[in-house]
């Protein structure tokens, strides 16, 4: 069967996910952090991709982002994944793949489940129980959400800045959606849209997509999507970890 084509638009928030072959591990010491997200920080820049949130695990990677041109999100993508793994093959000495076939990536109605989808990368490593809260996880953004520490490969969404007046005031309003447990039903819905490289939120947005790119919409197994509104009533990397 021929491949489905990737639902990847201009100025649409993007959820990205690329897991290591195998389920194997992707990232074998802290320096392997730090080159990726250099190399991330550089190639969103040069490709013209806003960085909103990622988080970094053991054997995959999740990455929230806003392509500013149809085709930047995967040009992003084919820079970090060839730089990333040539630094990997002759550091480790090492041949053959890294990464488990395609990314997969699933593009987000913002008003419906942004935030949504940043507590949920950024829970990755407390889901993973690697850690007890998201801020003693150093390779994700949420100590940058969430604690104010700036970085600078991170672009803020506007949903984000709408959350308060002041970087004090818009990080304490953040860190409170992280108090109660995120849906396990938007959980799910997220998680589903990856698999199935659809669109995540209400049935408009999805319907409105699908029949801008003149594609079938998959659903998968039916239920009703979970909206934001619904779903909000750090030790060294190196843990294995599971799941999206």
């Amino acid at each position: 069967m021929p491949r489905r084509p990737r639902v990847l638009l201009e100025g649409y928030p993007l959820h990205i996910v690329q897991r290591g072959i195998n389920r194997e591990p992707c990232f074998f010491a802290e320096e392997d952090y730090h080159c990726y997200l250099h190399w991330l920080e550089e190639t969103s820049r040069a490709c013209g991709c806003a960085i909103h949130a990622y988080a970094l695990m053991t054997n995959h990677v999740h990455l929230l982002l806003t392509p500013a041109a149809s085709g930047a999100a995967a040009r992003l993508m084919q820079s970090l994944v060839r730089r990333y793994v040539q630094y990997v093959n002759r550091f480790y000495r090492r041949t053959g793949s890294l990464w488990e076939g395609r990314y997969k990536s699933s593009v987000i109605h913002a008003e419906d489940y942004l935030l949504a989808c940043q507590r949920y990368i950024e829970l990755n490593p407390v889901r993973a129980c690697m850690v007890d809260d998201p801020g003693q996880y150093r390779c994700s953004s949420y100590r940058s959400n969430g604690l104010q520490q700036h970085e600078r490969r991170l672009t803020p969404h506007l949903l984000y800045q709408s959350l308060g007046n002041s970087p004090e005031t818009r990080s304490a309003a953040y860190r409170e959606l992280f108090r109660p447990q995120l849906d396990a039903e938007a959980a799910e819905t997220i998680r589903e849209a990856l698999r199935l490289g659809m669109p995540l939120g209400n049935e408009r947005f999805a319907e409105s997509i699908c029949r801008q790119l003149g594609i079938r919409r998959n659903t998968g197994q039916r239920g009703r999507p979970v909206t934001e509104k619904e779903a909000v009533t750090n030790p060294l990397p190196g843990q294995t970890d599971f799941g999206f």
